[in-house]
Formats: C-alpha cells, structure tokens, sequence
C-alpha cells in the first residue's frame, strides 16, 4: 500500500544546513553529536527522501575564517552532493550574529564601521547564495537590538536598518540576482530587546523601502510562540499583504527560550490552522523547516526528526482536506456566516448615499444579539477529525 504521507519534491519542503547539521550543544553542554561538512549535511538530506532544497548561512557553508583554497574546496564538495542528490539550494541568508564583531549587533550597531562591514559581508553572502541558485534571501538580525535603550536610539536604528536593506536591495538588482529578500522576526534571544519583534513591526517598515516590491517576510512559528501570539494570525497578515516570500516551520511551548521543536511536536492544533491557511490561501513557496532534533538524537534519530517534520506537514494537510469536506463542518460554517451581498454593497467604499442610506437603517440589537454561534461544538468537531473520528 503506498505511503499517503510521503513527500516528494513538489512539495518544497527544505532544510538548513544548521538544522539537520545541528550538534546538539546547548547554552549548558557541549556537542552530542559529530560535525558534518556541508556535503556530508546534504548526503543525509538526500538519505531522508524527498527533501526540494538546503537553505545555508554564509558562514555554514564556508568558515568565516577560511582560505581561497578552502573555500573553493567546500564548495566543489558541496556542489557533487546537490549533483548526487538532486537537492538544490532554495534560500541563502547571512550570519551576521555568530561573530563578536557583532556584539551590538549589525546594521543597527553604534560604530559605522562595524555597519559597513556588515553590509559588505551580506553582499559577499548574496554572492554565494546567488551562485548556489538560490531564490530567496532570509534577514534575521539576530543582535539588532539592546538590553538597555540607553544604549541606542530606537528611532535611529529603524533608520539604520533601513538604509541596509535599502542598499543591499540596489546591490542584488545591479548584479543581476533574482533574490527576493525575507525579513525574519523574533521578540527576544540572543538580545533583551529586539527591534523589529514580530512580523508585523517589519510588515509596518516594508512600504517605506525604496524597493518595497522586493522585500516580504519569513515568519517562524517559535519566534511568535515566544512572544504568546497567534502565529496562524502573523501568516494571515502576511499572505493578505501579499508578503509571504518563505516560512519558517517548527514548533515552540509558549512563553519559552526558543526551542526550535519538530513541527507540530508541542501544539498540533496551532500546526493545523497553520497548514490549513496556507493550503487554503494556495502559499507556493518554500516550506523551510528550521529546527533541530532532540540533543539526545544520533545519526538515525536526526533521519527520523527530518522524516517527521515533513510527515506531519502531510498528516495535518490531509486533515485539512478533511475538514473541508465534512458536511456536519459545512453545515456549522452556513449557521455561523450571515452573508449579505446588499448590506456588503453597502459598506464596500464610502460614498455619501451610501453613508445617508446606513444611517438611517434600523438594526435590532437584541436579535443580532441573540443569534445562535455554535463555536465550541466546531471547535469539538475539529478536535475529532485531528484525532481522527469518523
């Protein structure tokens, strides 16, 4: 019997080179499992099955501190294992936080030297990522931000930041890159405070770029879940905006550090309303899972985490399917929406007739107070068709 819940390429799902590559440190304990190179990294990739692309780090790819020779070396080695695998390099991004350099962060740091570096090194990593085909480029500015606002001018920063962006949006157009440029947010770690804390902060900044067309966003469902929000809502925003250029997916008990869980491993019905959205909403792009696997995990157990983030994808999409089809979910859906193409006419753009016309309408109060919402046996149903009764 065929496996329903086998991905294939045309699923898009990808994984980076520091997720499945990850050694299992912890702030509190060193590695627990071995160091691969990034063409062991896509060997492993290839062994899972069904995996569409590898996304990387400037510096997961080719060491900060490597050689002409070194790097030419990686890269030759990195290349044979897409060639061996099929697998290609769907987004690129750059590390512009592992480096002390960057320890009051990048385009918002207080010193104009460091800013100038930092835009230097991000159009050295969209080099790489544009040699490597990549389609999209992730910023997630992982030290911009403070743990005293003594520090920096809040104001100020936002400028900083966007004068980066603006800049390196005219870079990849006078080279010739196709990027499209994913704007990653997270409320807090490493830093106290972060600018630009949820999707919609950078939802917010987008129209003020010179090239707002070029730039959306990568939200990760952890980074909302850190901060107690609803991720189904940011994506909802993002999609309606027309702004989704890639997606982050893995999971996260609310109100923790980010623990980058397996998707869907600590909230499935979160999970569900997620891919229900974007199979509803027909999202195309690449679905990045951007965890890591249990630091008590060897070789085998990482196969089985990266296994089981796509099957839960799955999983969850063909309940999805479901939910769609059932007719007890169809017959709640009709009592709860009062559609009307009259009154929608009505409130669909100011006109003055139109605002004469409603403010002399009549509503009843009470009886549209009084209307039955049978929210919580749609909820029940949900929750039976996710565990699986008929």
């Amino acid at each position: 019997m065929p496996d329903t819940y086998k991905p294939t390429m045309r699923d898009k799902f990808t994984f980076g080179l520091w997720t499945v590559g990850n050694t299992g440190r912890d702030p509190f304990g060193g590695p627990t499992r071995a160091v691969l190179t990034p063409a062991e990294i896509v060997d492993l990739l290839g062994e899972v099955g069904g995996v569409c692309g590898v996304n990387f780090h400037d510096n997961d790819l080719v060491p900060i501190d490597a050689t002409e020779a070194e790097a030419a070396e990686i890269k030759r080695d990195f290349a044979a294992a897409l060639k061996r695998t099929k697998i290609q390099v769907a987004m690129g991004t750059t590390n512009l936080f592992g480096d002390p350099v960057f320890k009051d962060g990048a385009f918002t740091s207080n010193d104009a030297e460091v800013r100038a570096y930092a835009i230097q090194k991000t159009m050295r990593g969209l080099d790489l990522a544009a040699e490597f085909g990549a389609r999209v480029f992730v910023f997630w500015g992982g030290r911009e931000g403070v743990e005293t606002d003594a520090a920096k001018d809040p104001v100020e920063a936002v400028r900083r930041f966007r004068s980066a962006i603006d800049f390196l949006c005219d870079y990849a157009v006078e080279s010739g890159y196709e990027f499209r440029f994913a704007l990653e947010a997270k409320p807090n770690e490493p830093r106290g405070h972060m600018y630009f804390p949820t999707t919609g902060h950078y939802l917010a900044l987008i129209p003020s770029l010179k090239r707002p067309e070029m730039v959306g966003v990568n939200p990760e469902v952890a980074h909302e879940h850190m901060a107690g929000l609803n991720f189904v809502h940011a994506v909802a925003a993002a999609l309606e905006a027309g702004k989704l250029f890639h997606i982050d997916l893995n999971d996260q008990e609310f109100g923790r550090y980010d623990q980058d869980f397996r998707f869907g491993s600590a909230n499935p019905k979160h999970a569900f309303f997620l891919v229900k959205l974007l199979e509803d909403h027909k999202y195309d792009g690449f679905k990045h899972f951007d965890s890591h696997a249990f630091r008590t995990a060897d070789r085998d157990d990482v196969i089985e985490f990266a296994r089981g983030s796509m099957r839960s994808y799955l999983i969850l999409k063909e309940k999805a399917r479901r939910w769609n089809a059932d007719k007890e979910i169809k017959s709640l859906l009709r009592k709860i929406s009062r559609a009307s193409k009259d009154i929608d006419a009505l409130t669909a753009g100011f006109t003055a007739s139109r605002a004469e016309t409603l403010g002399a309408m009549a509503f009843d109060r009470e009886k549209l107070g009084s209307r039955a919402l049978p929210y919580e046996r749609l909820d029940q149903r949900t929750m039976e068709i996710l565990l699986g009764v008929d």
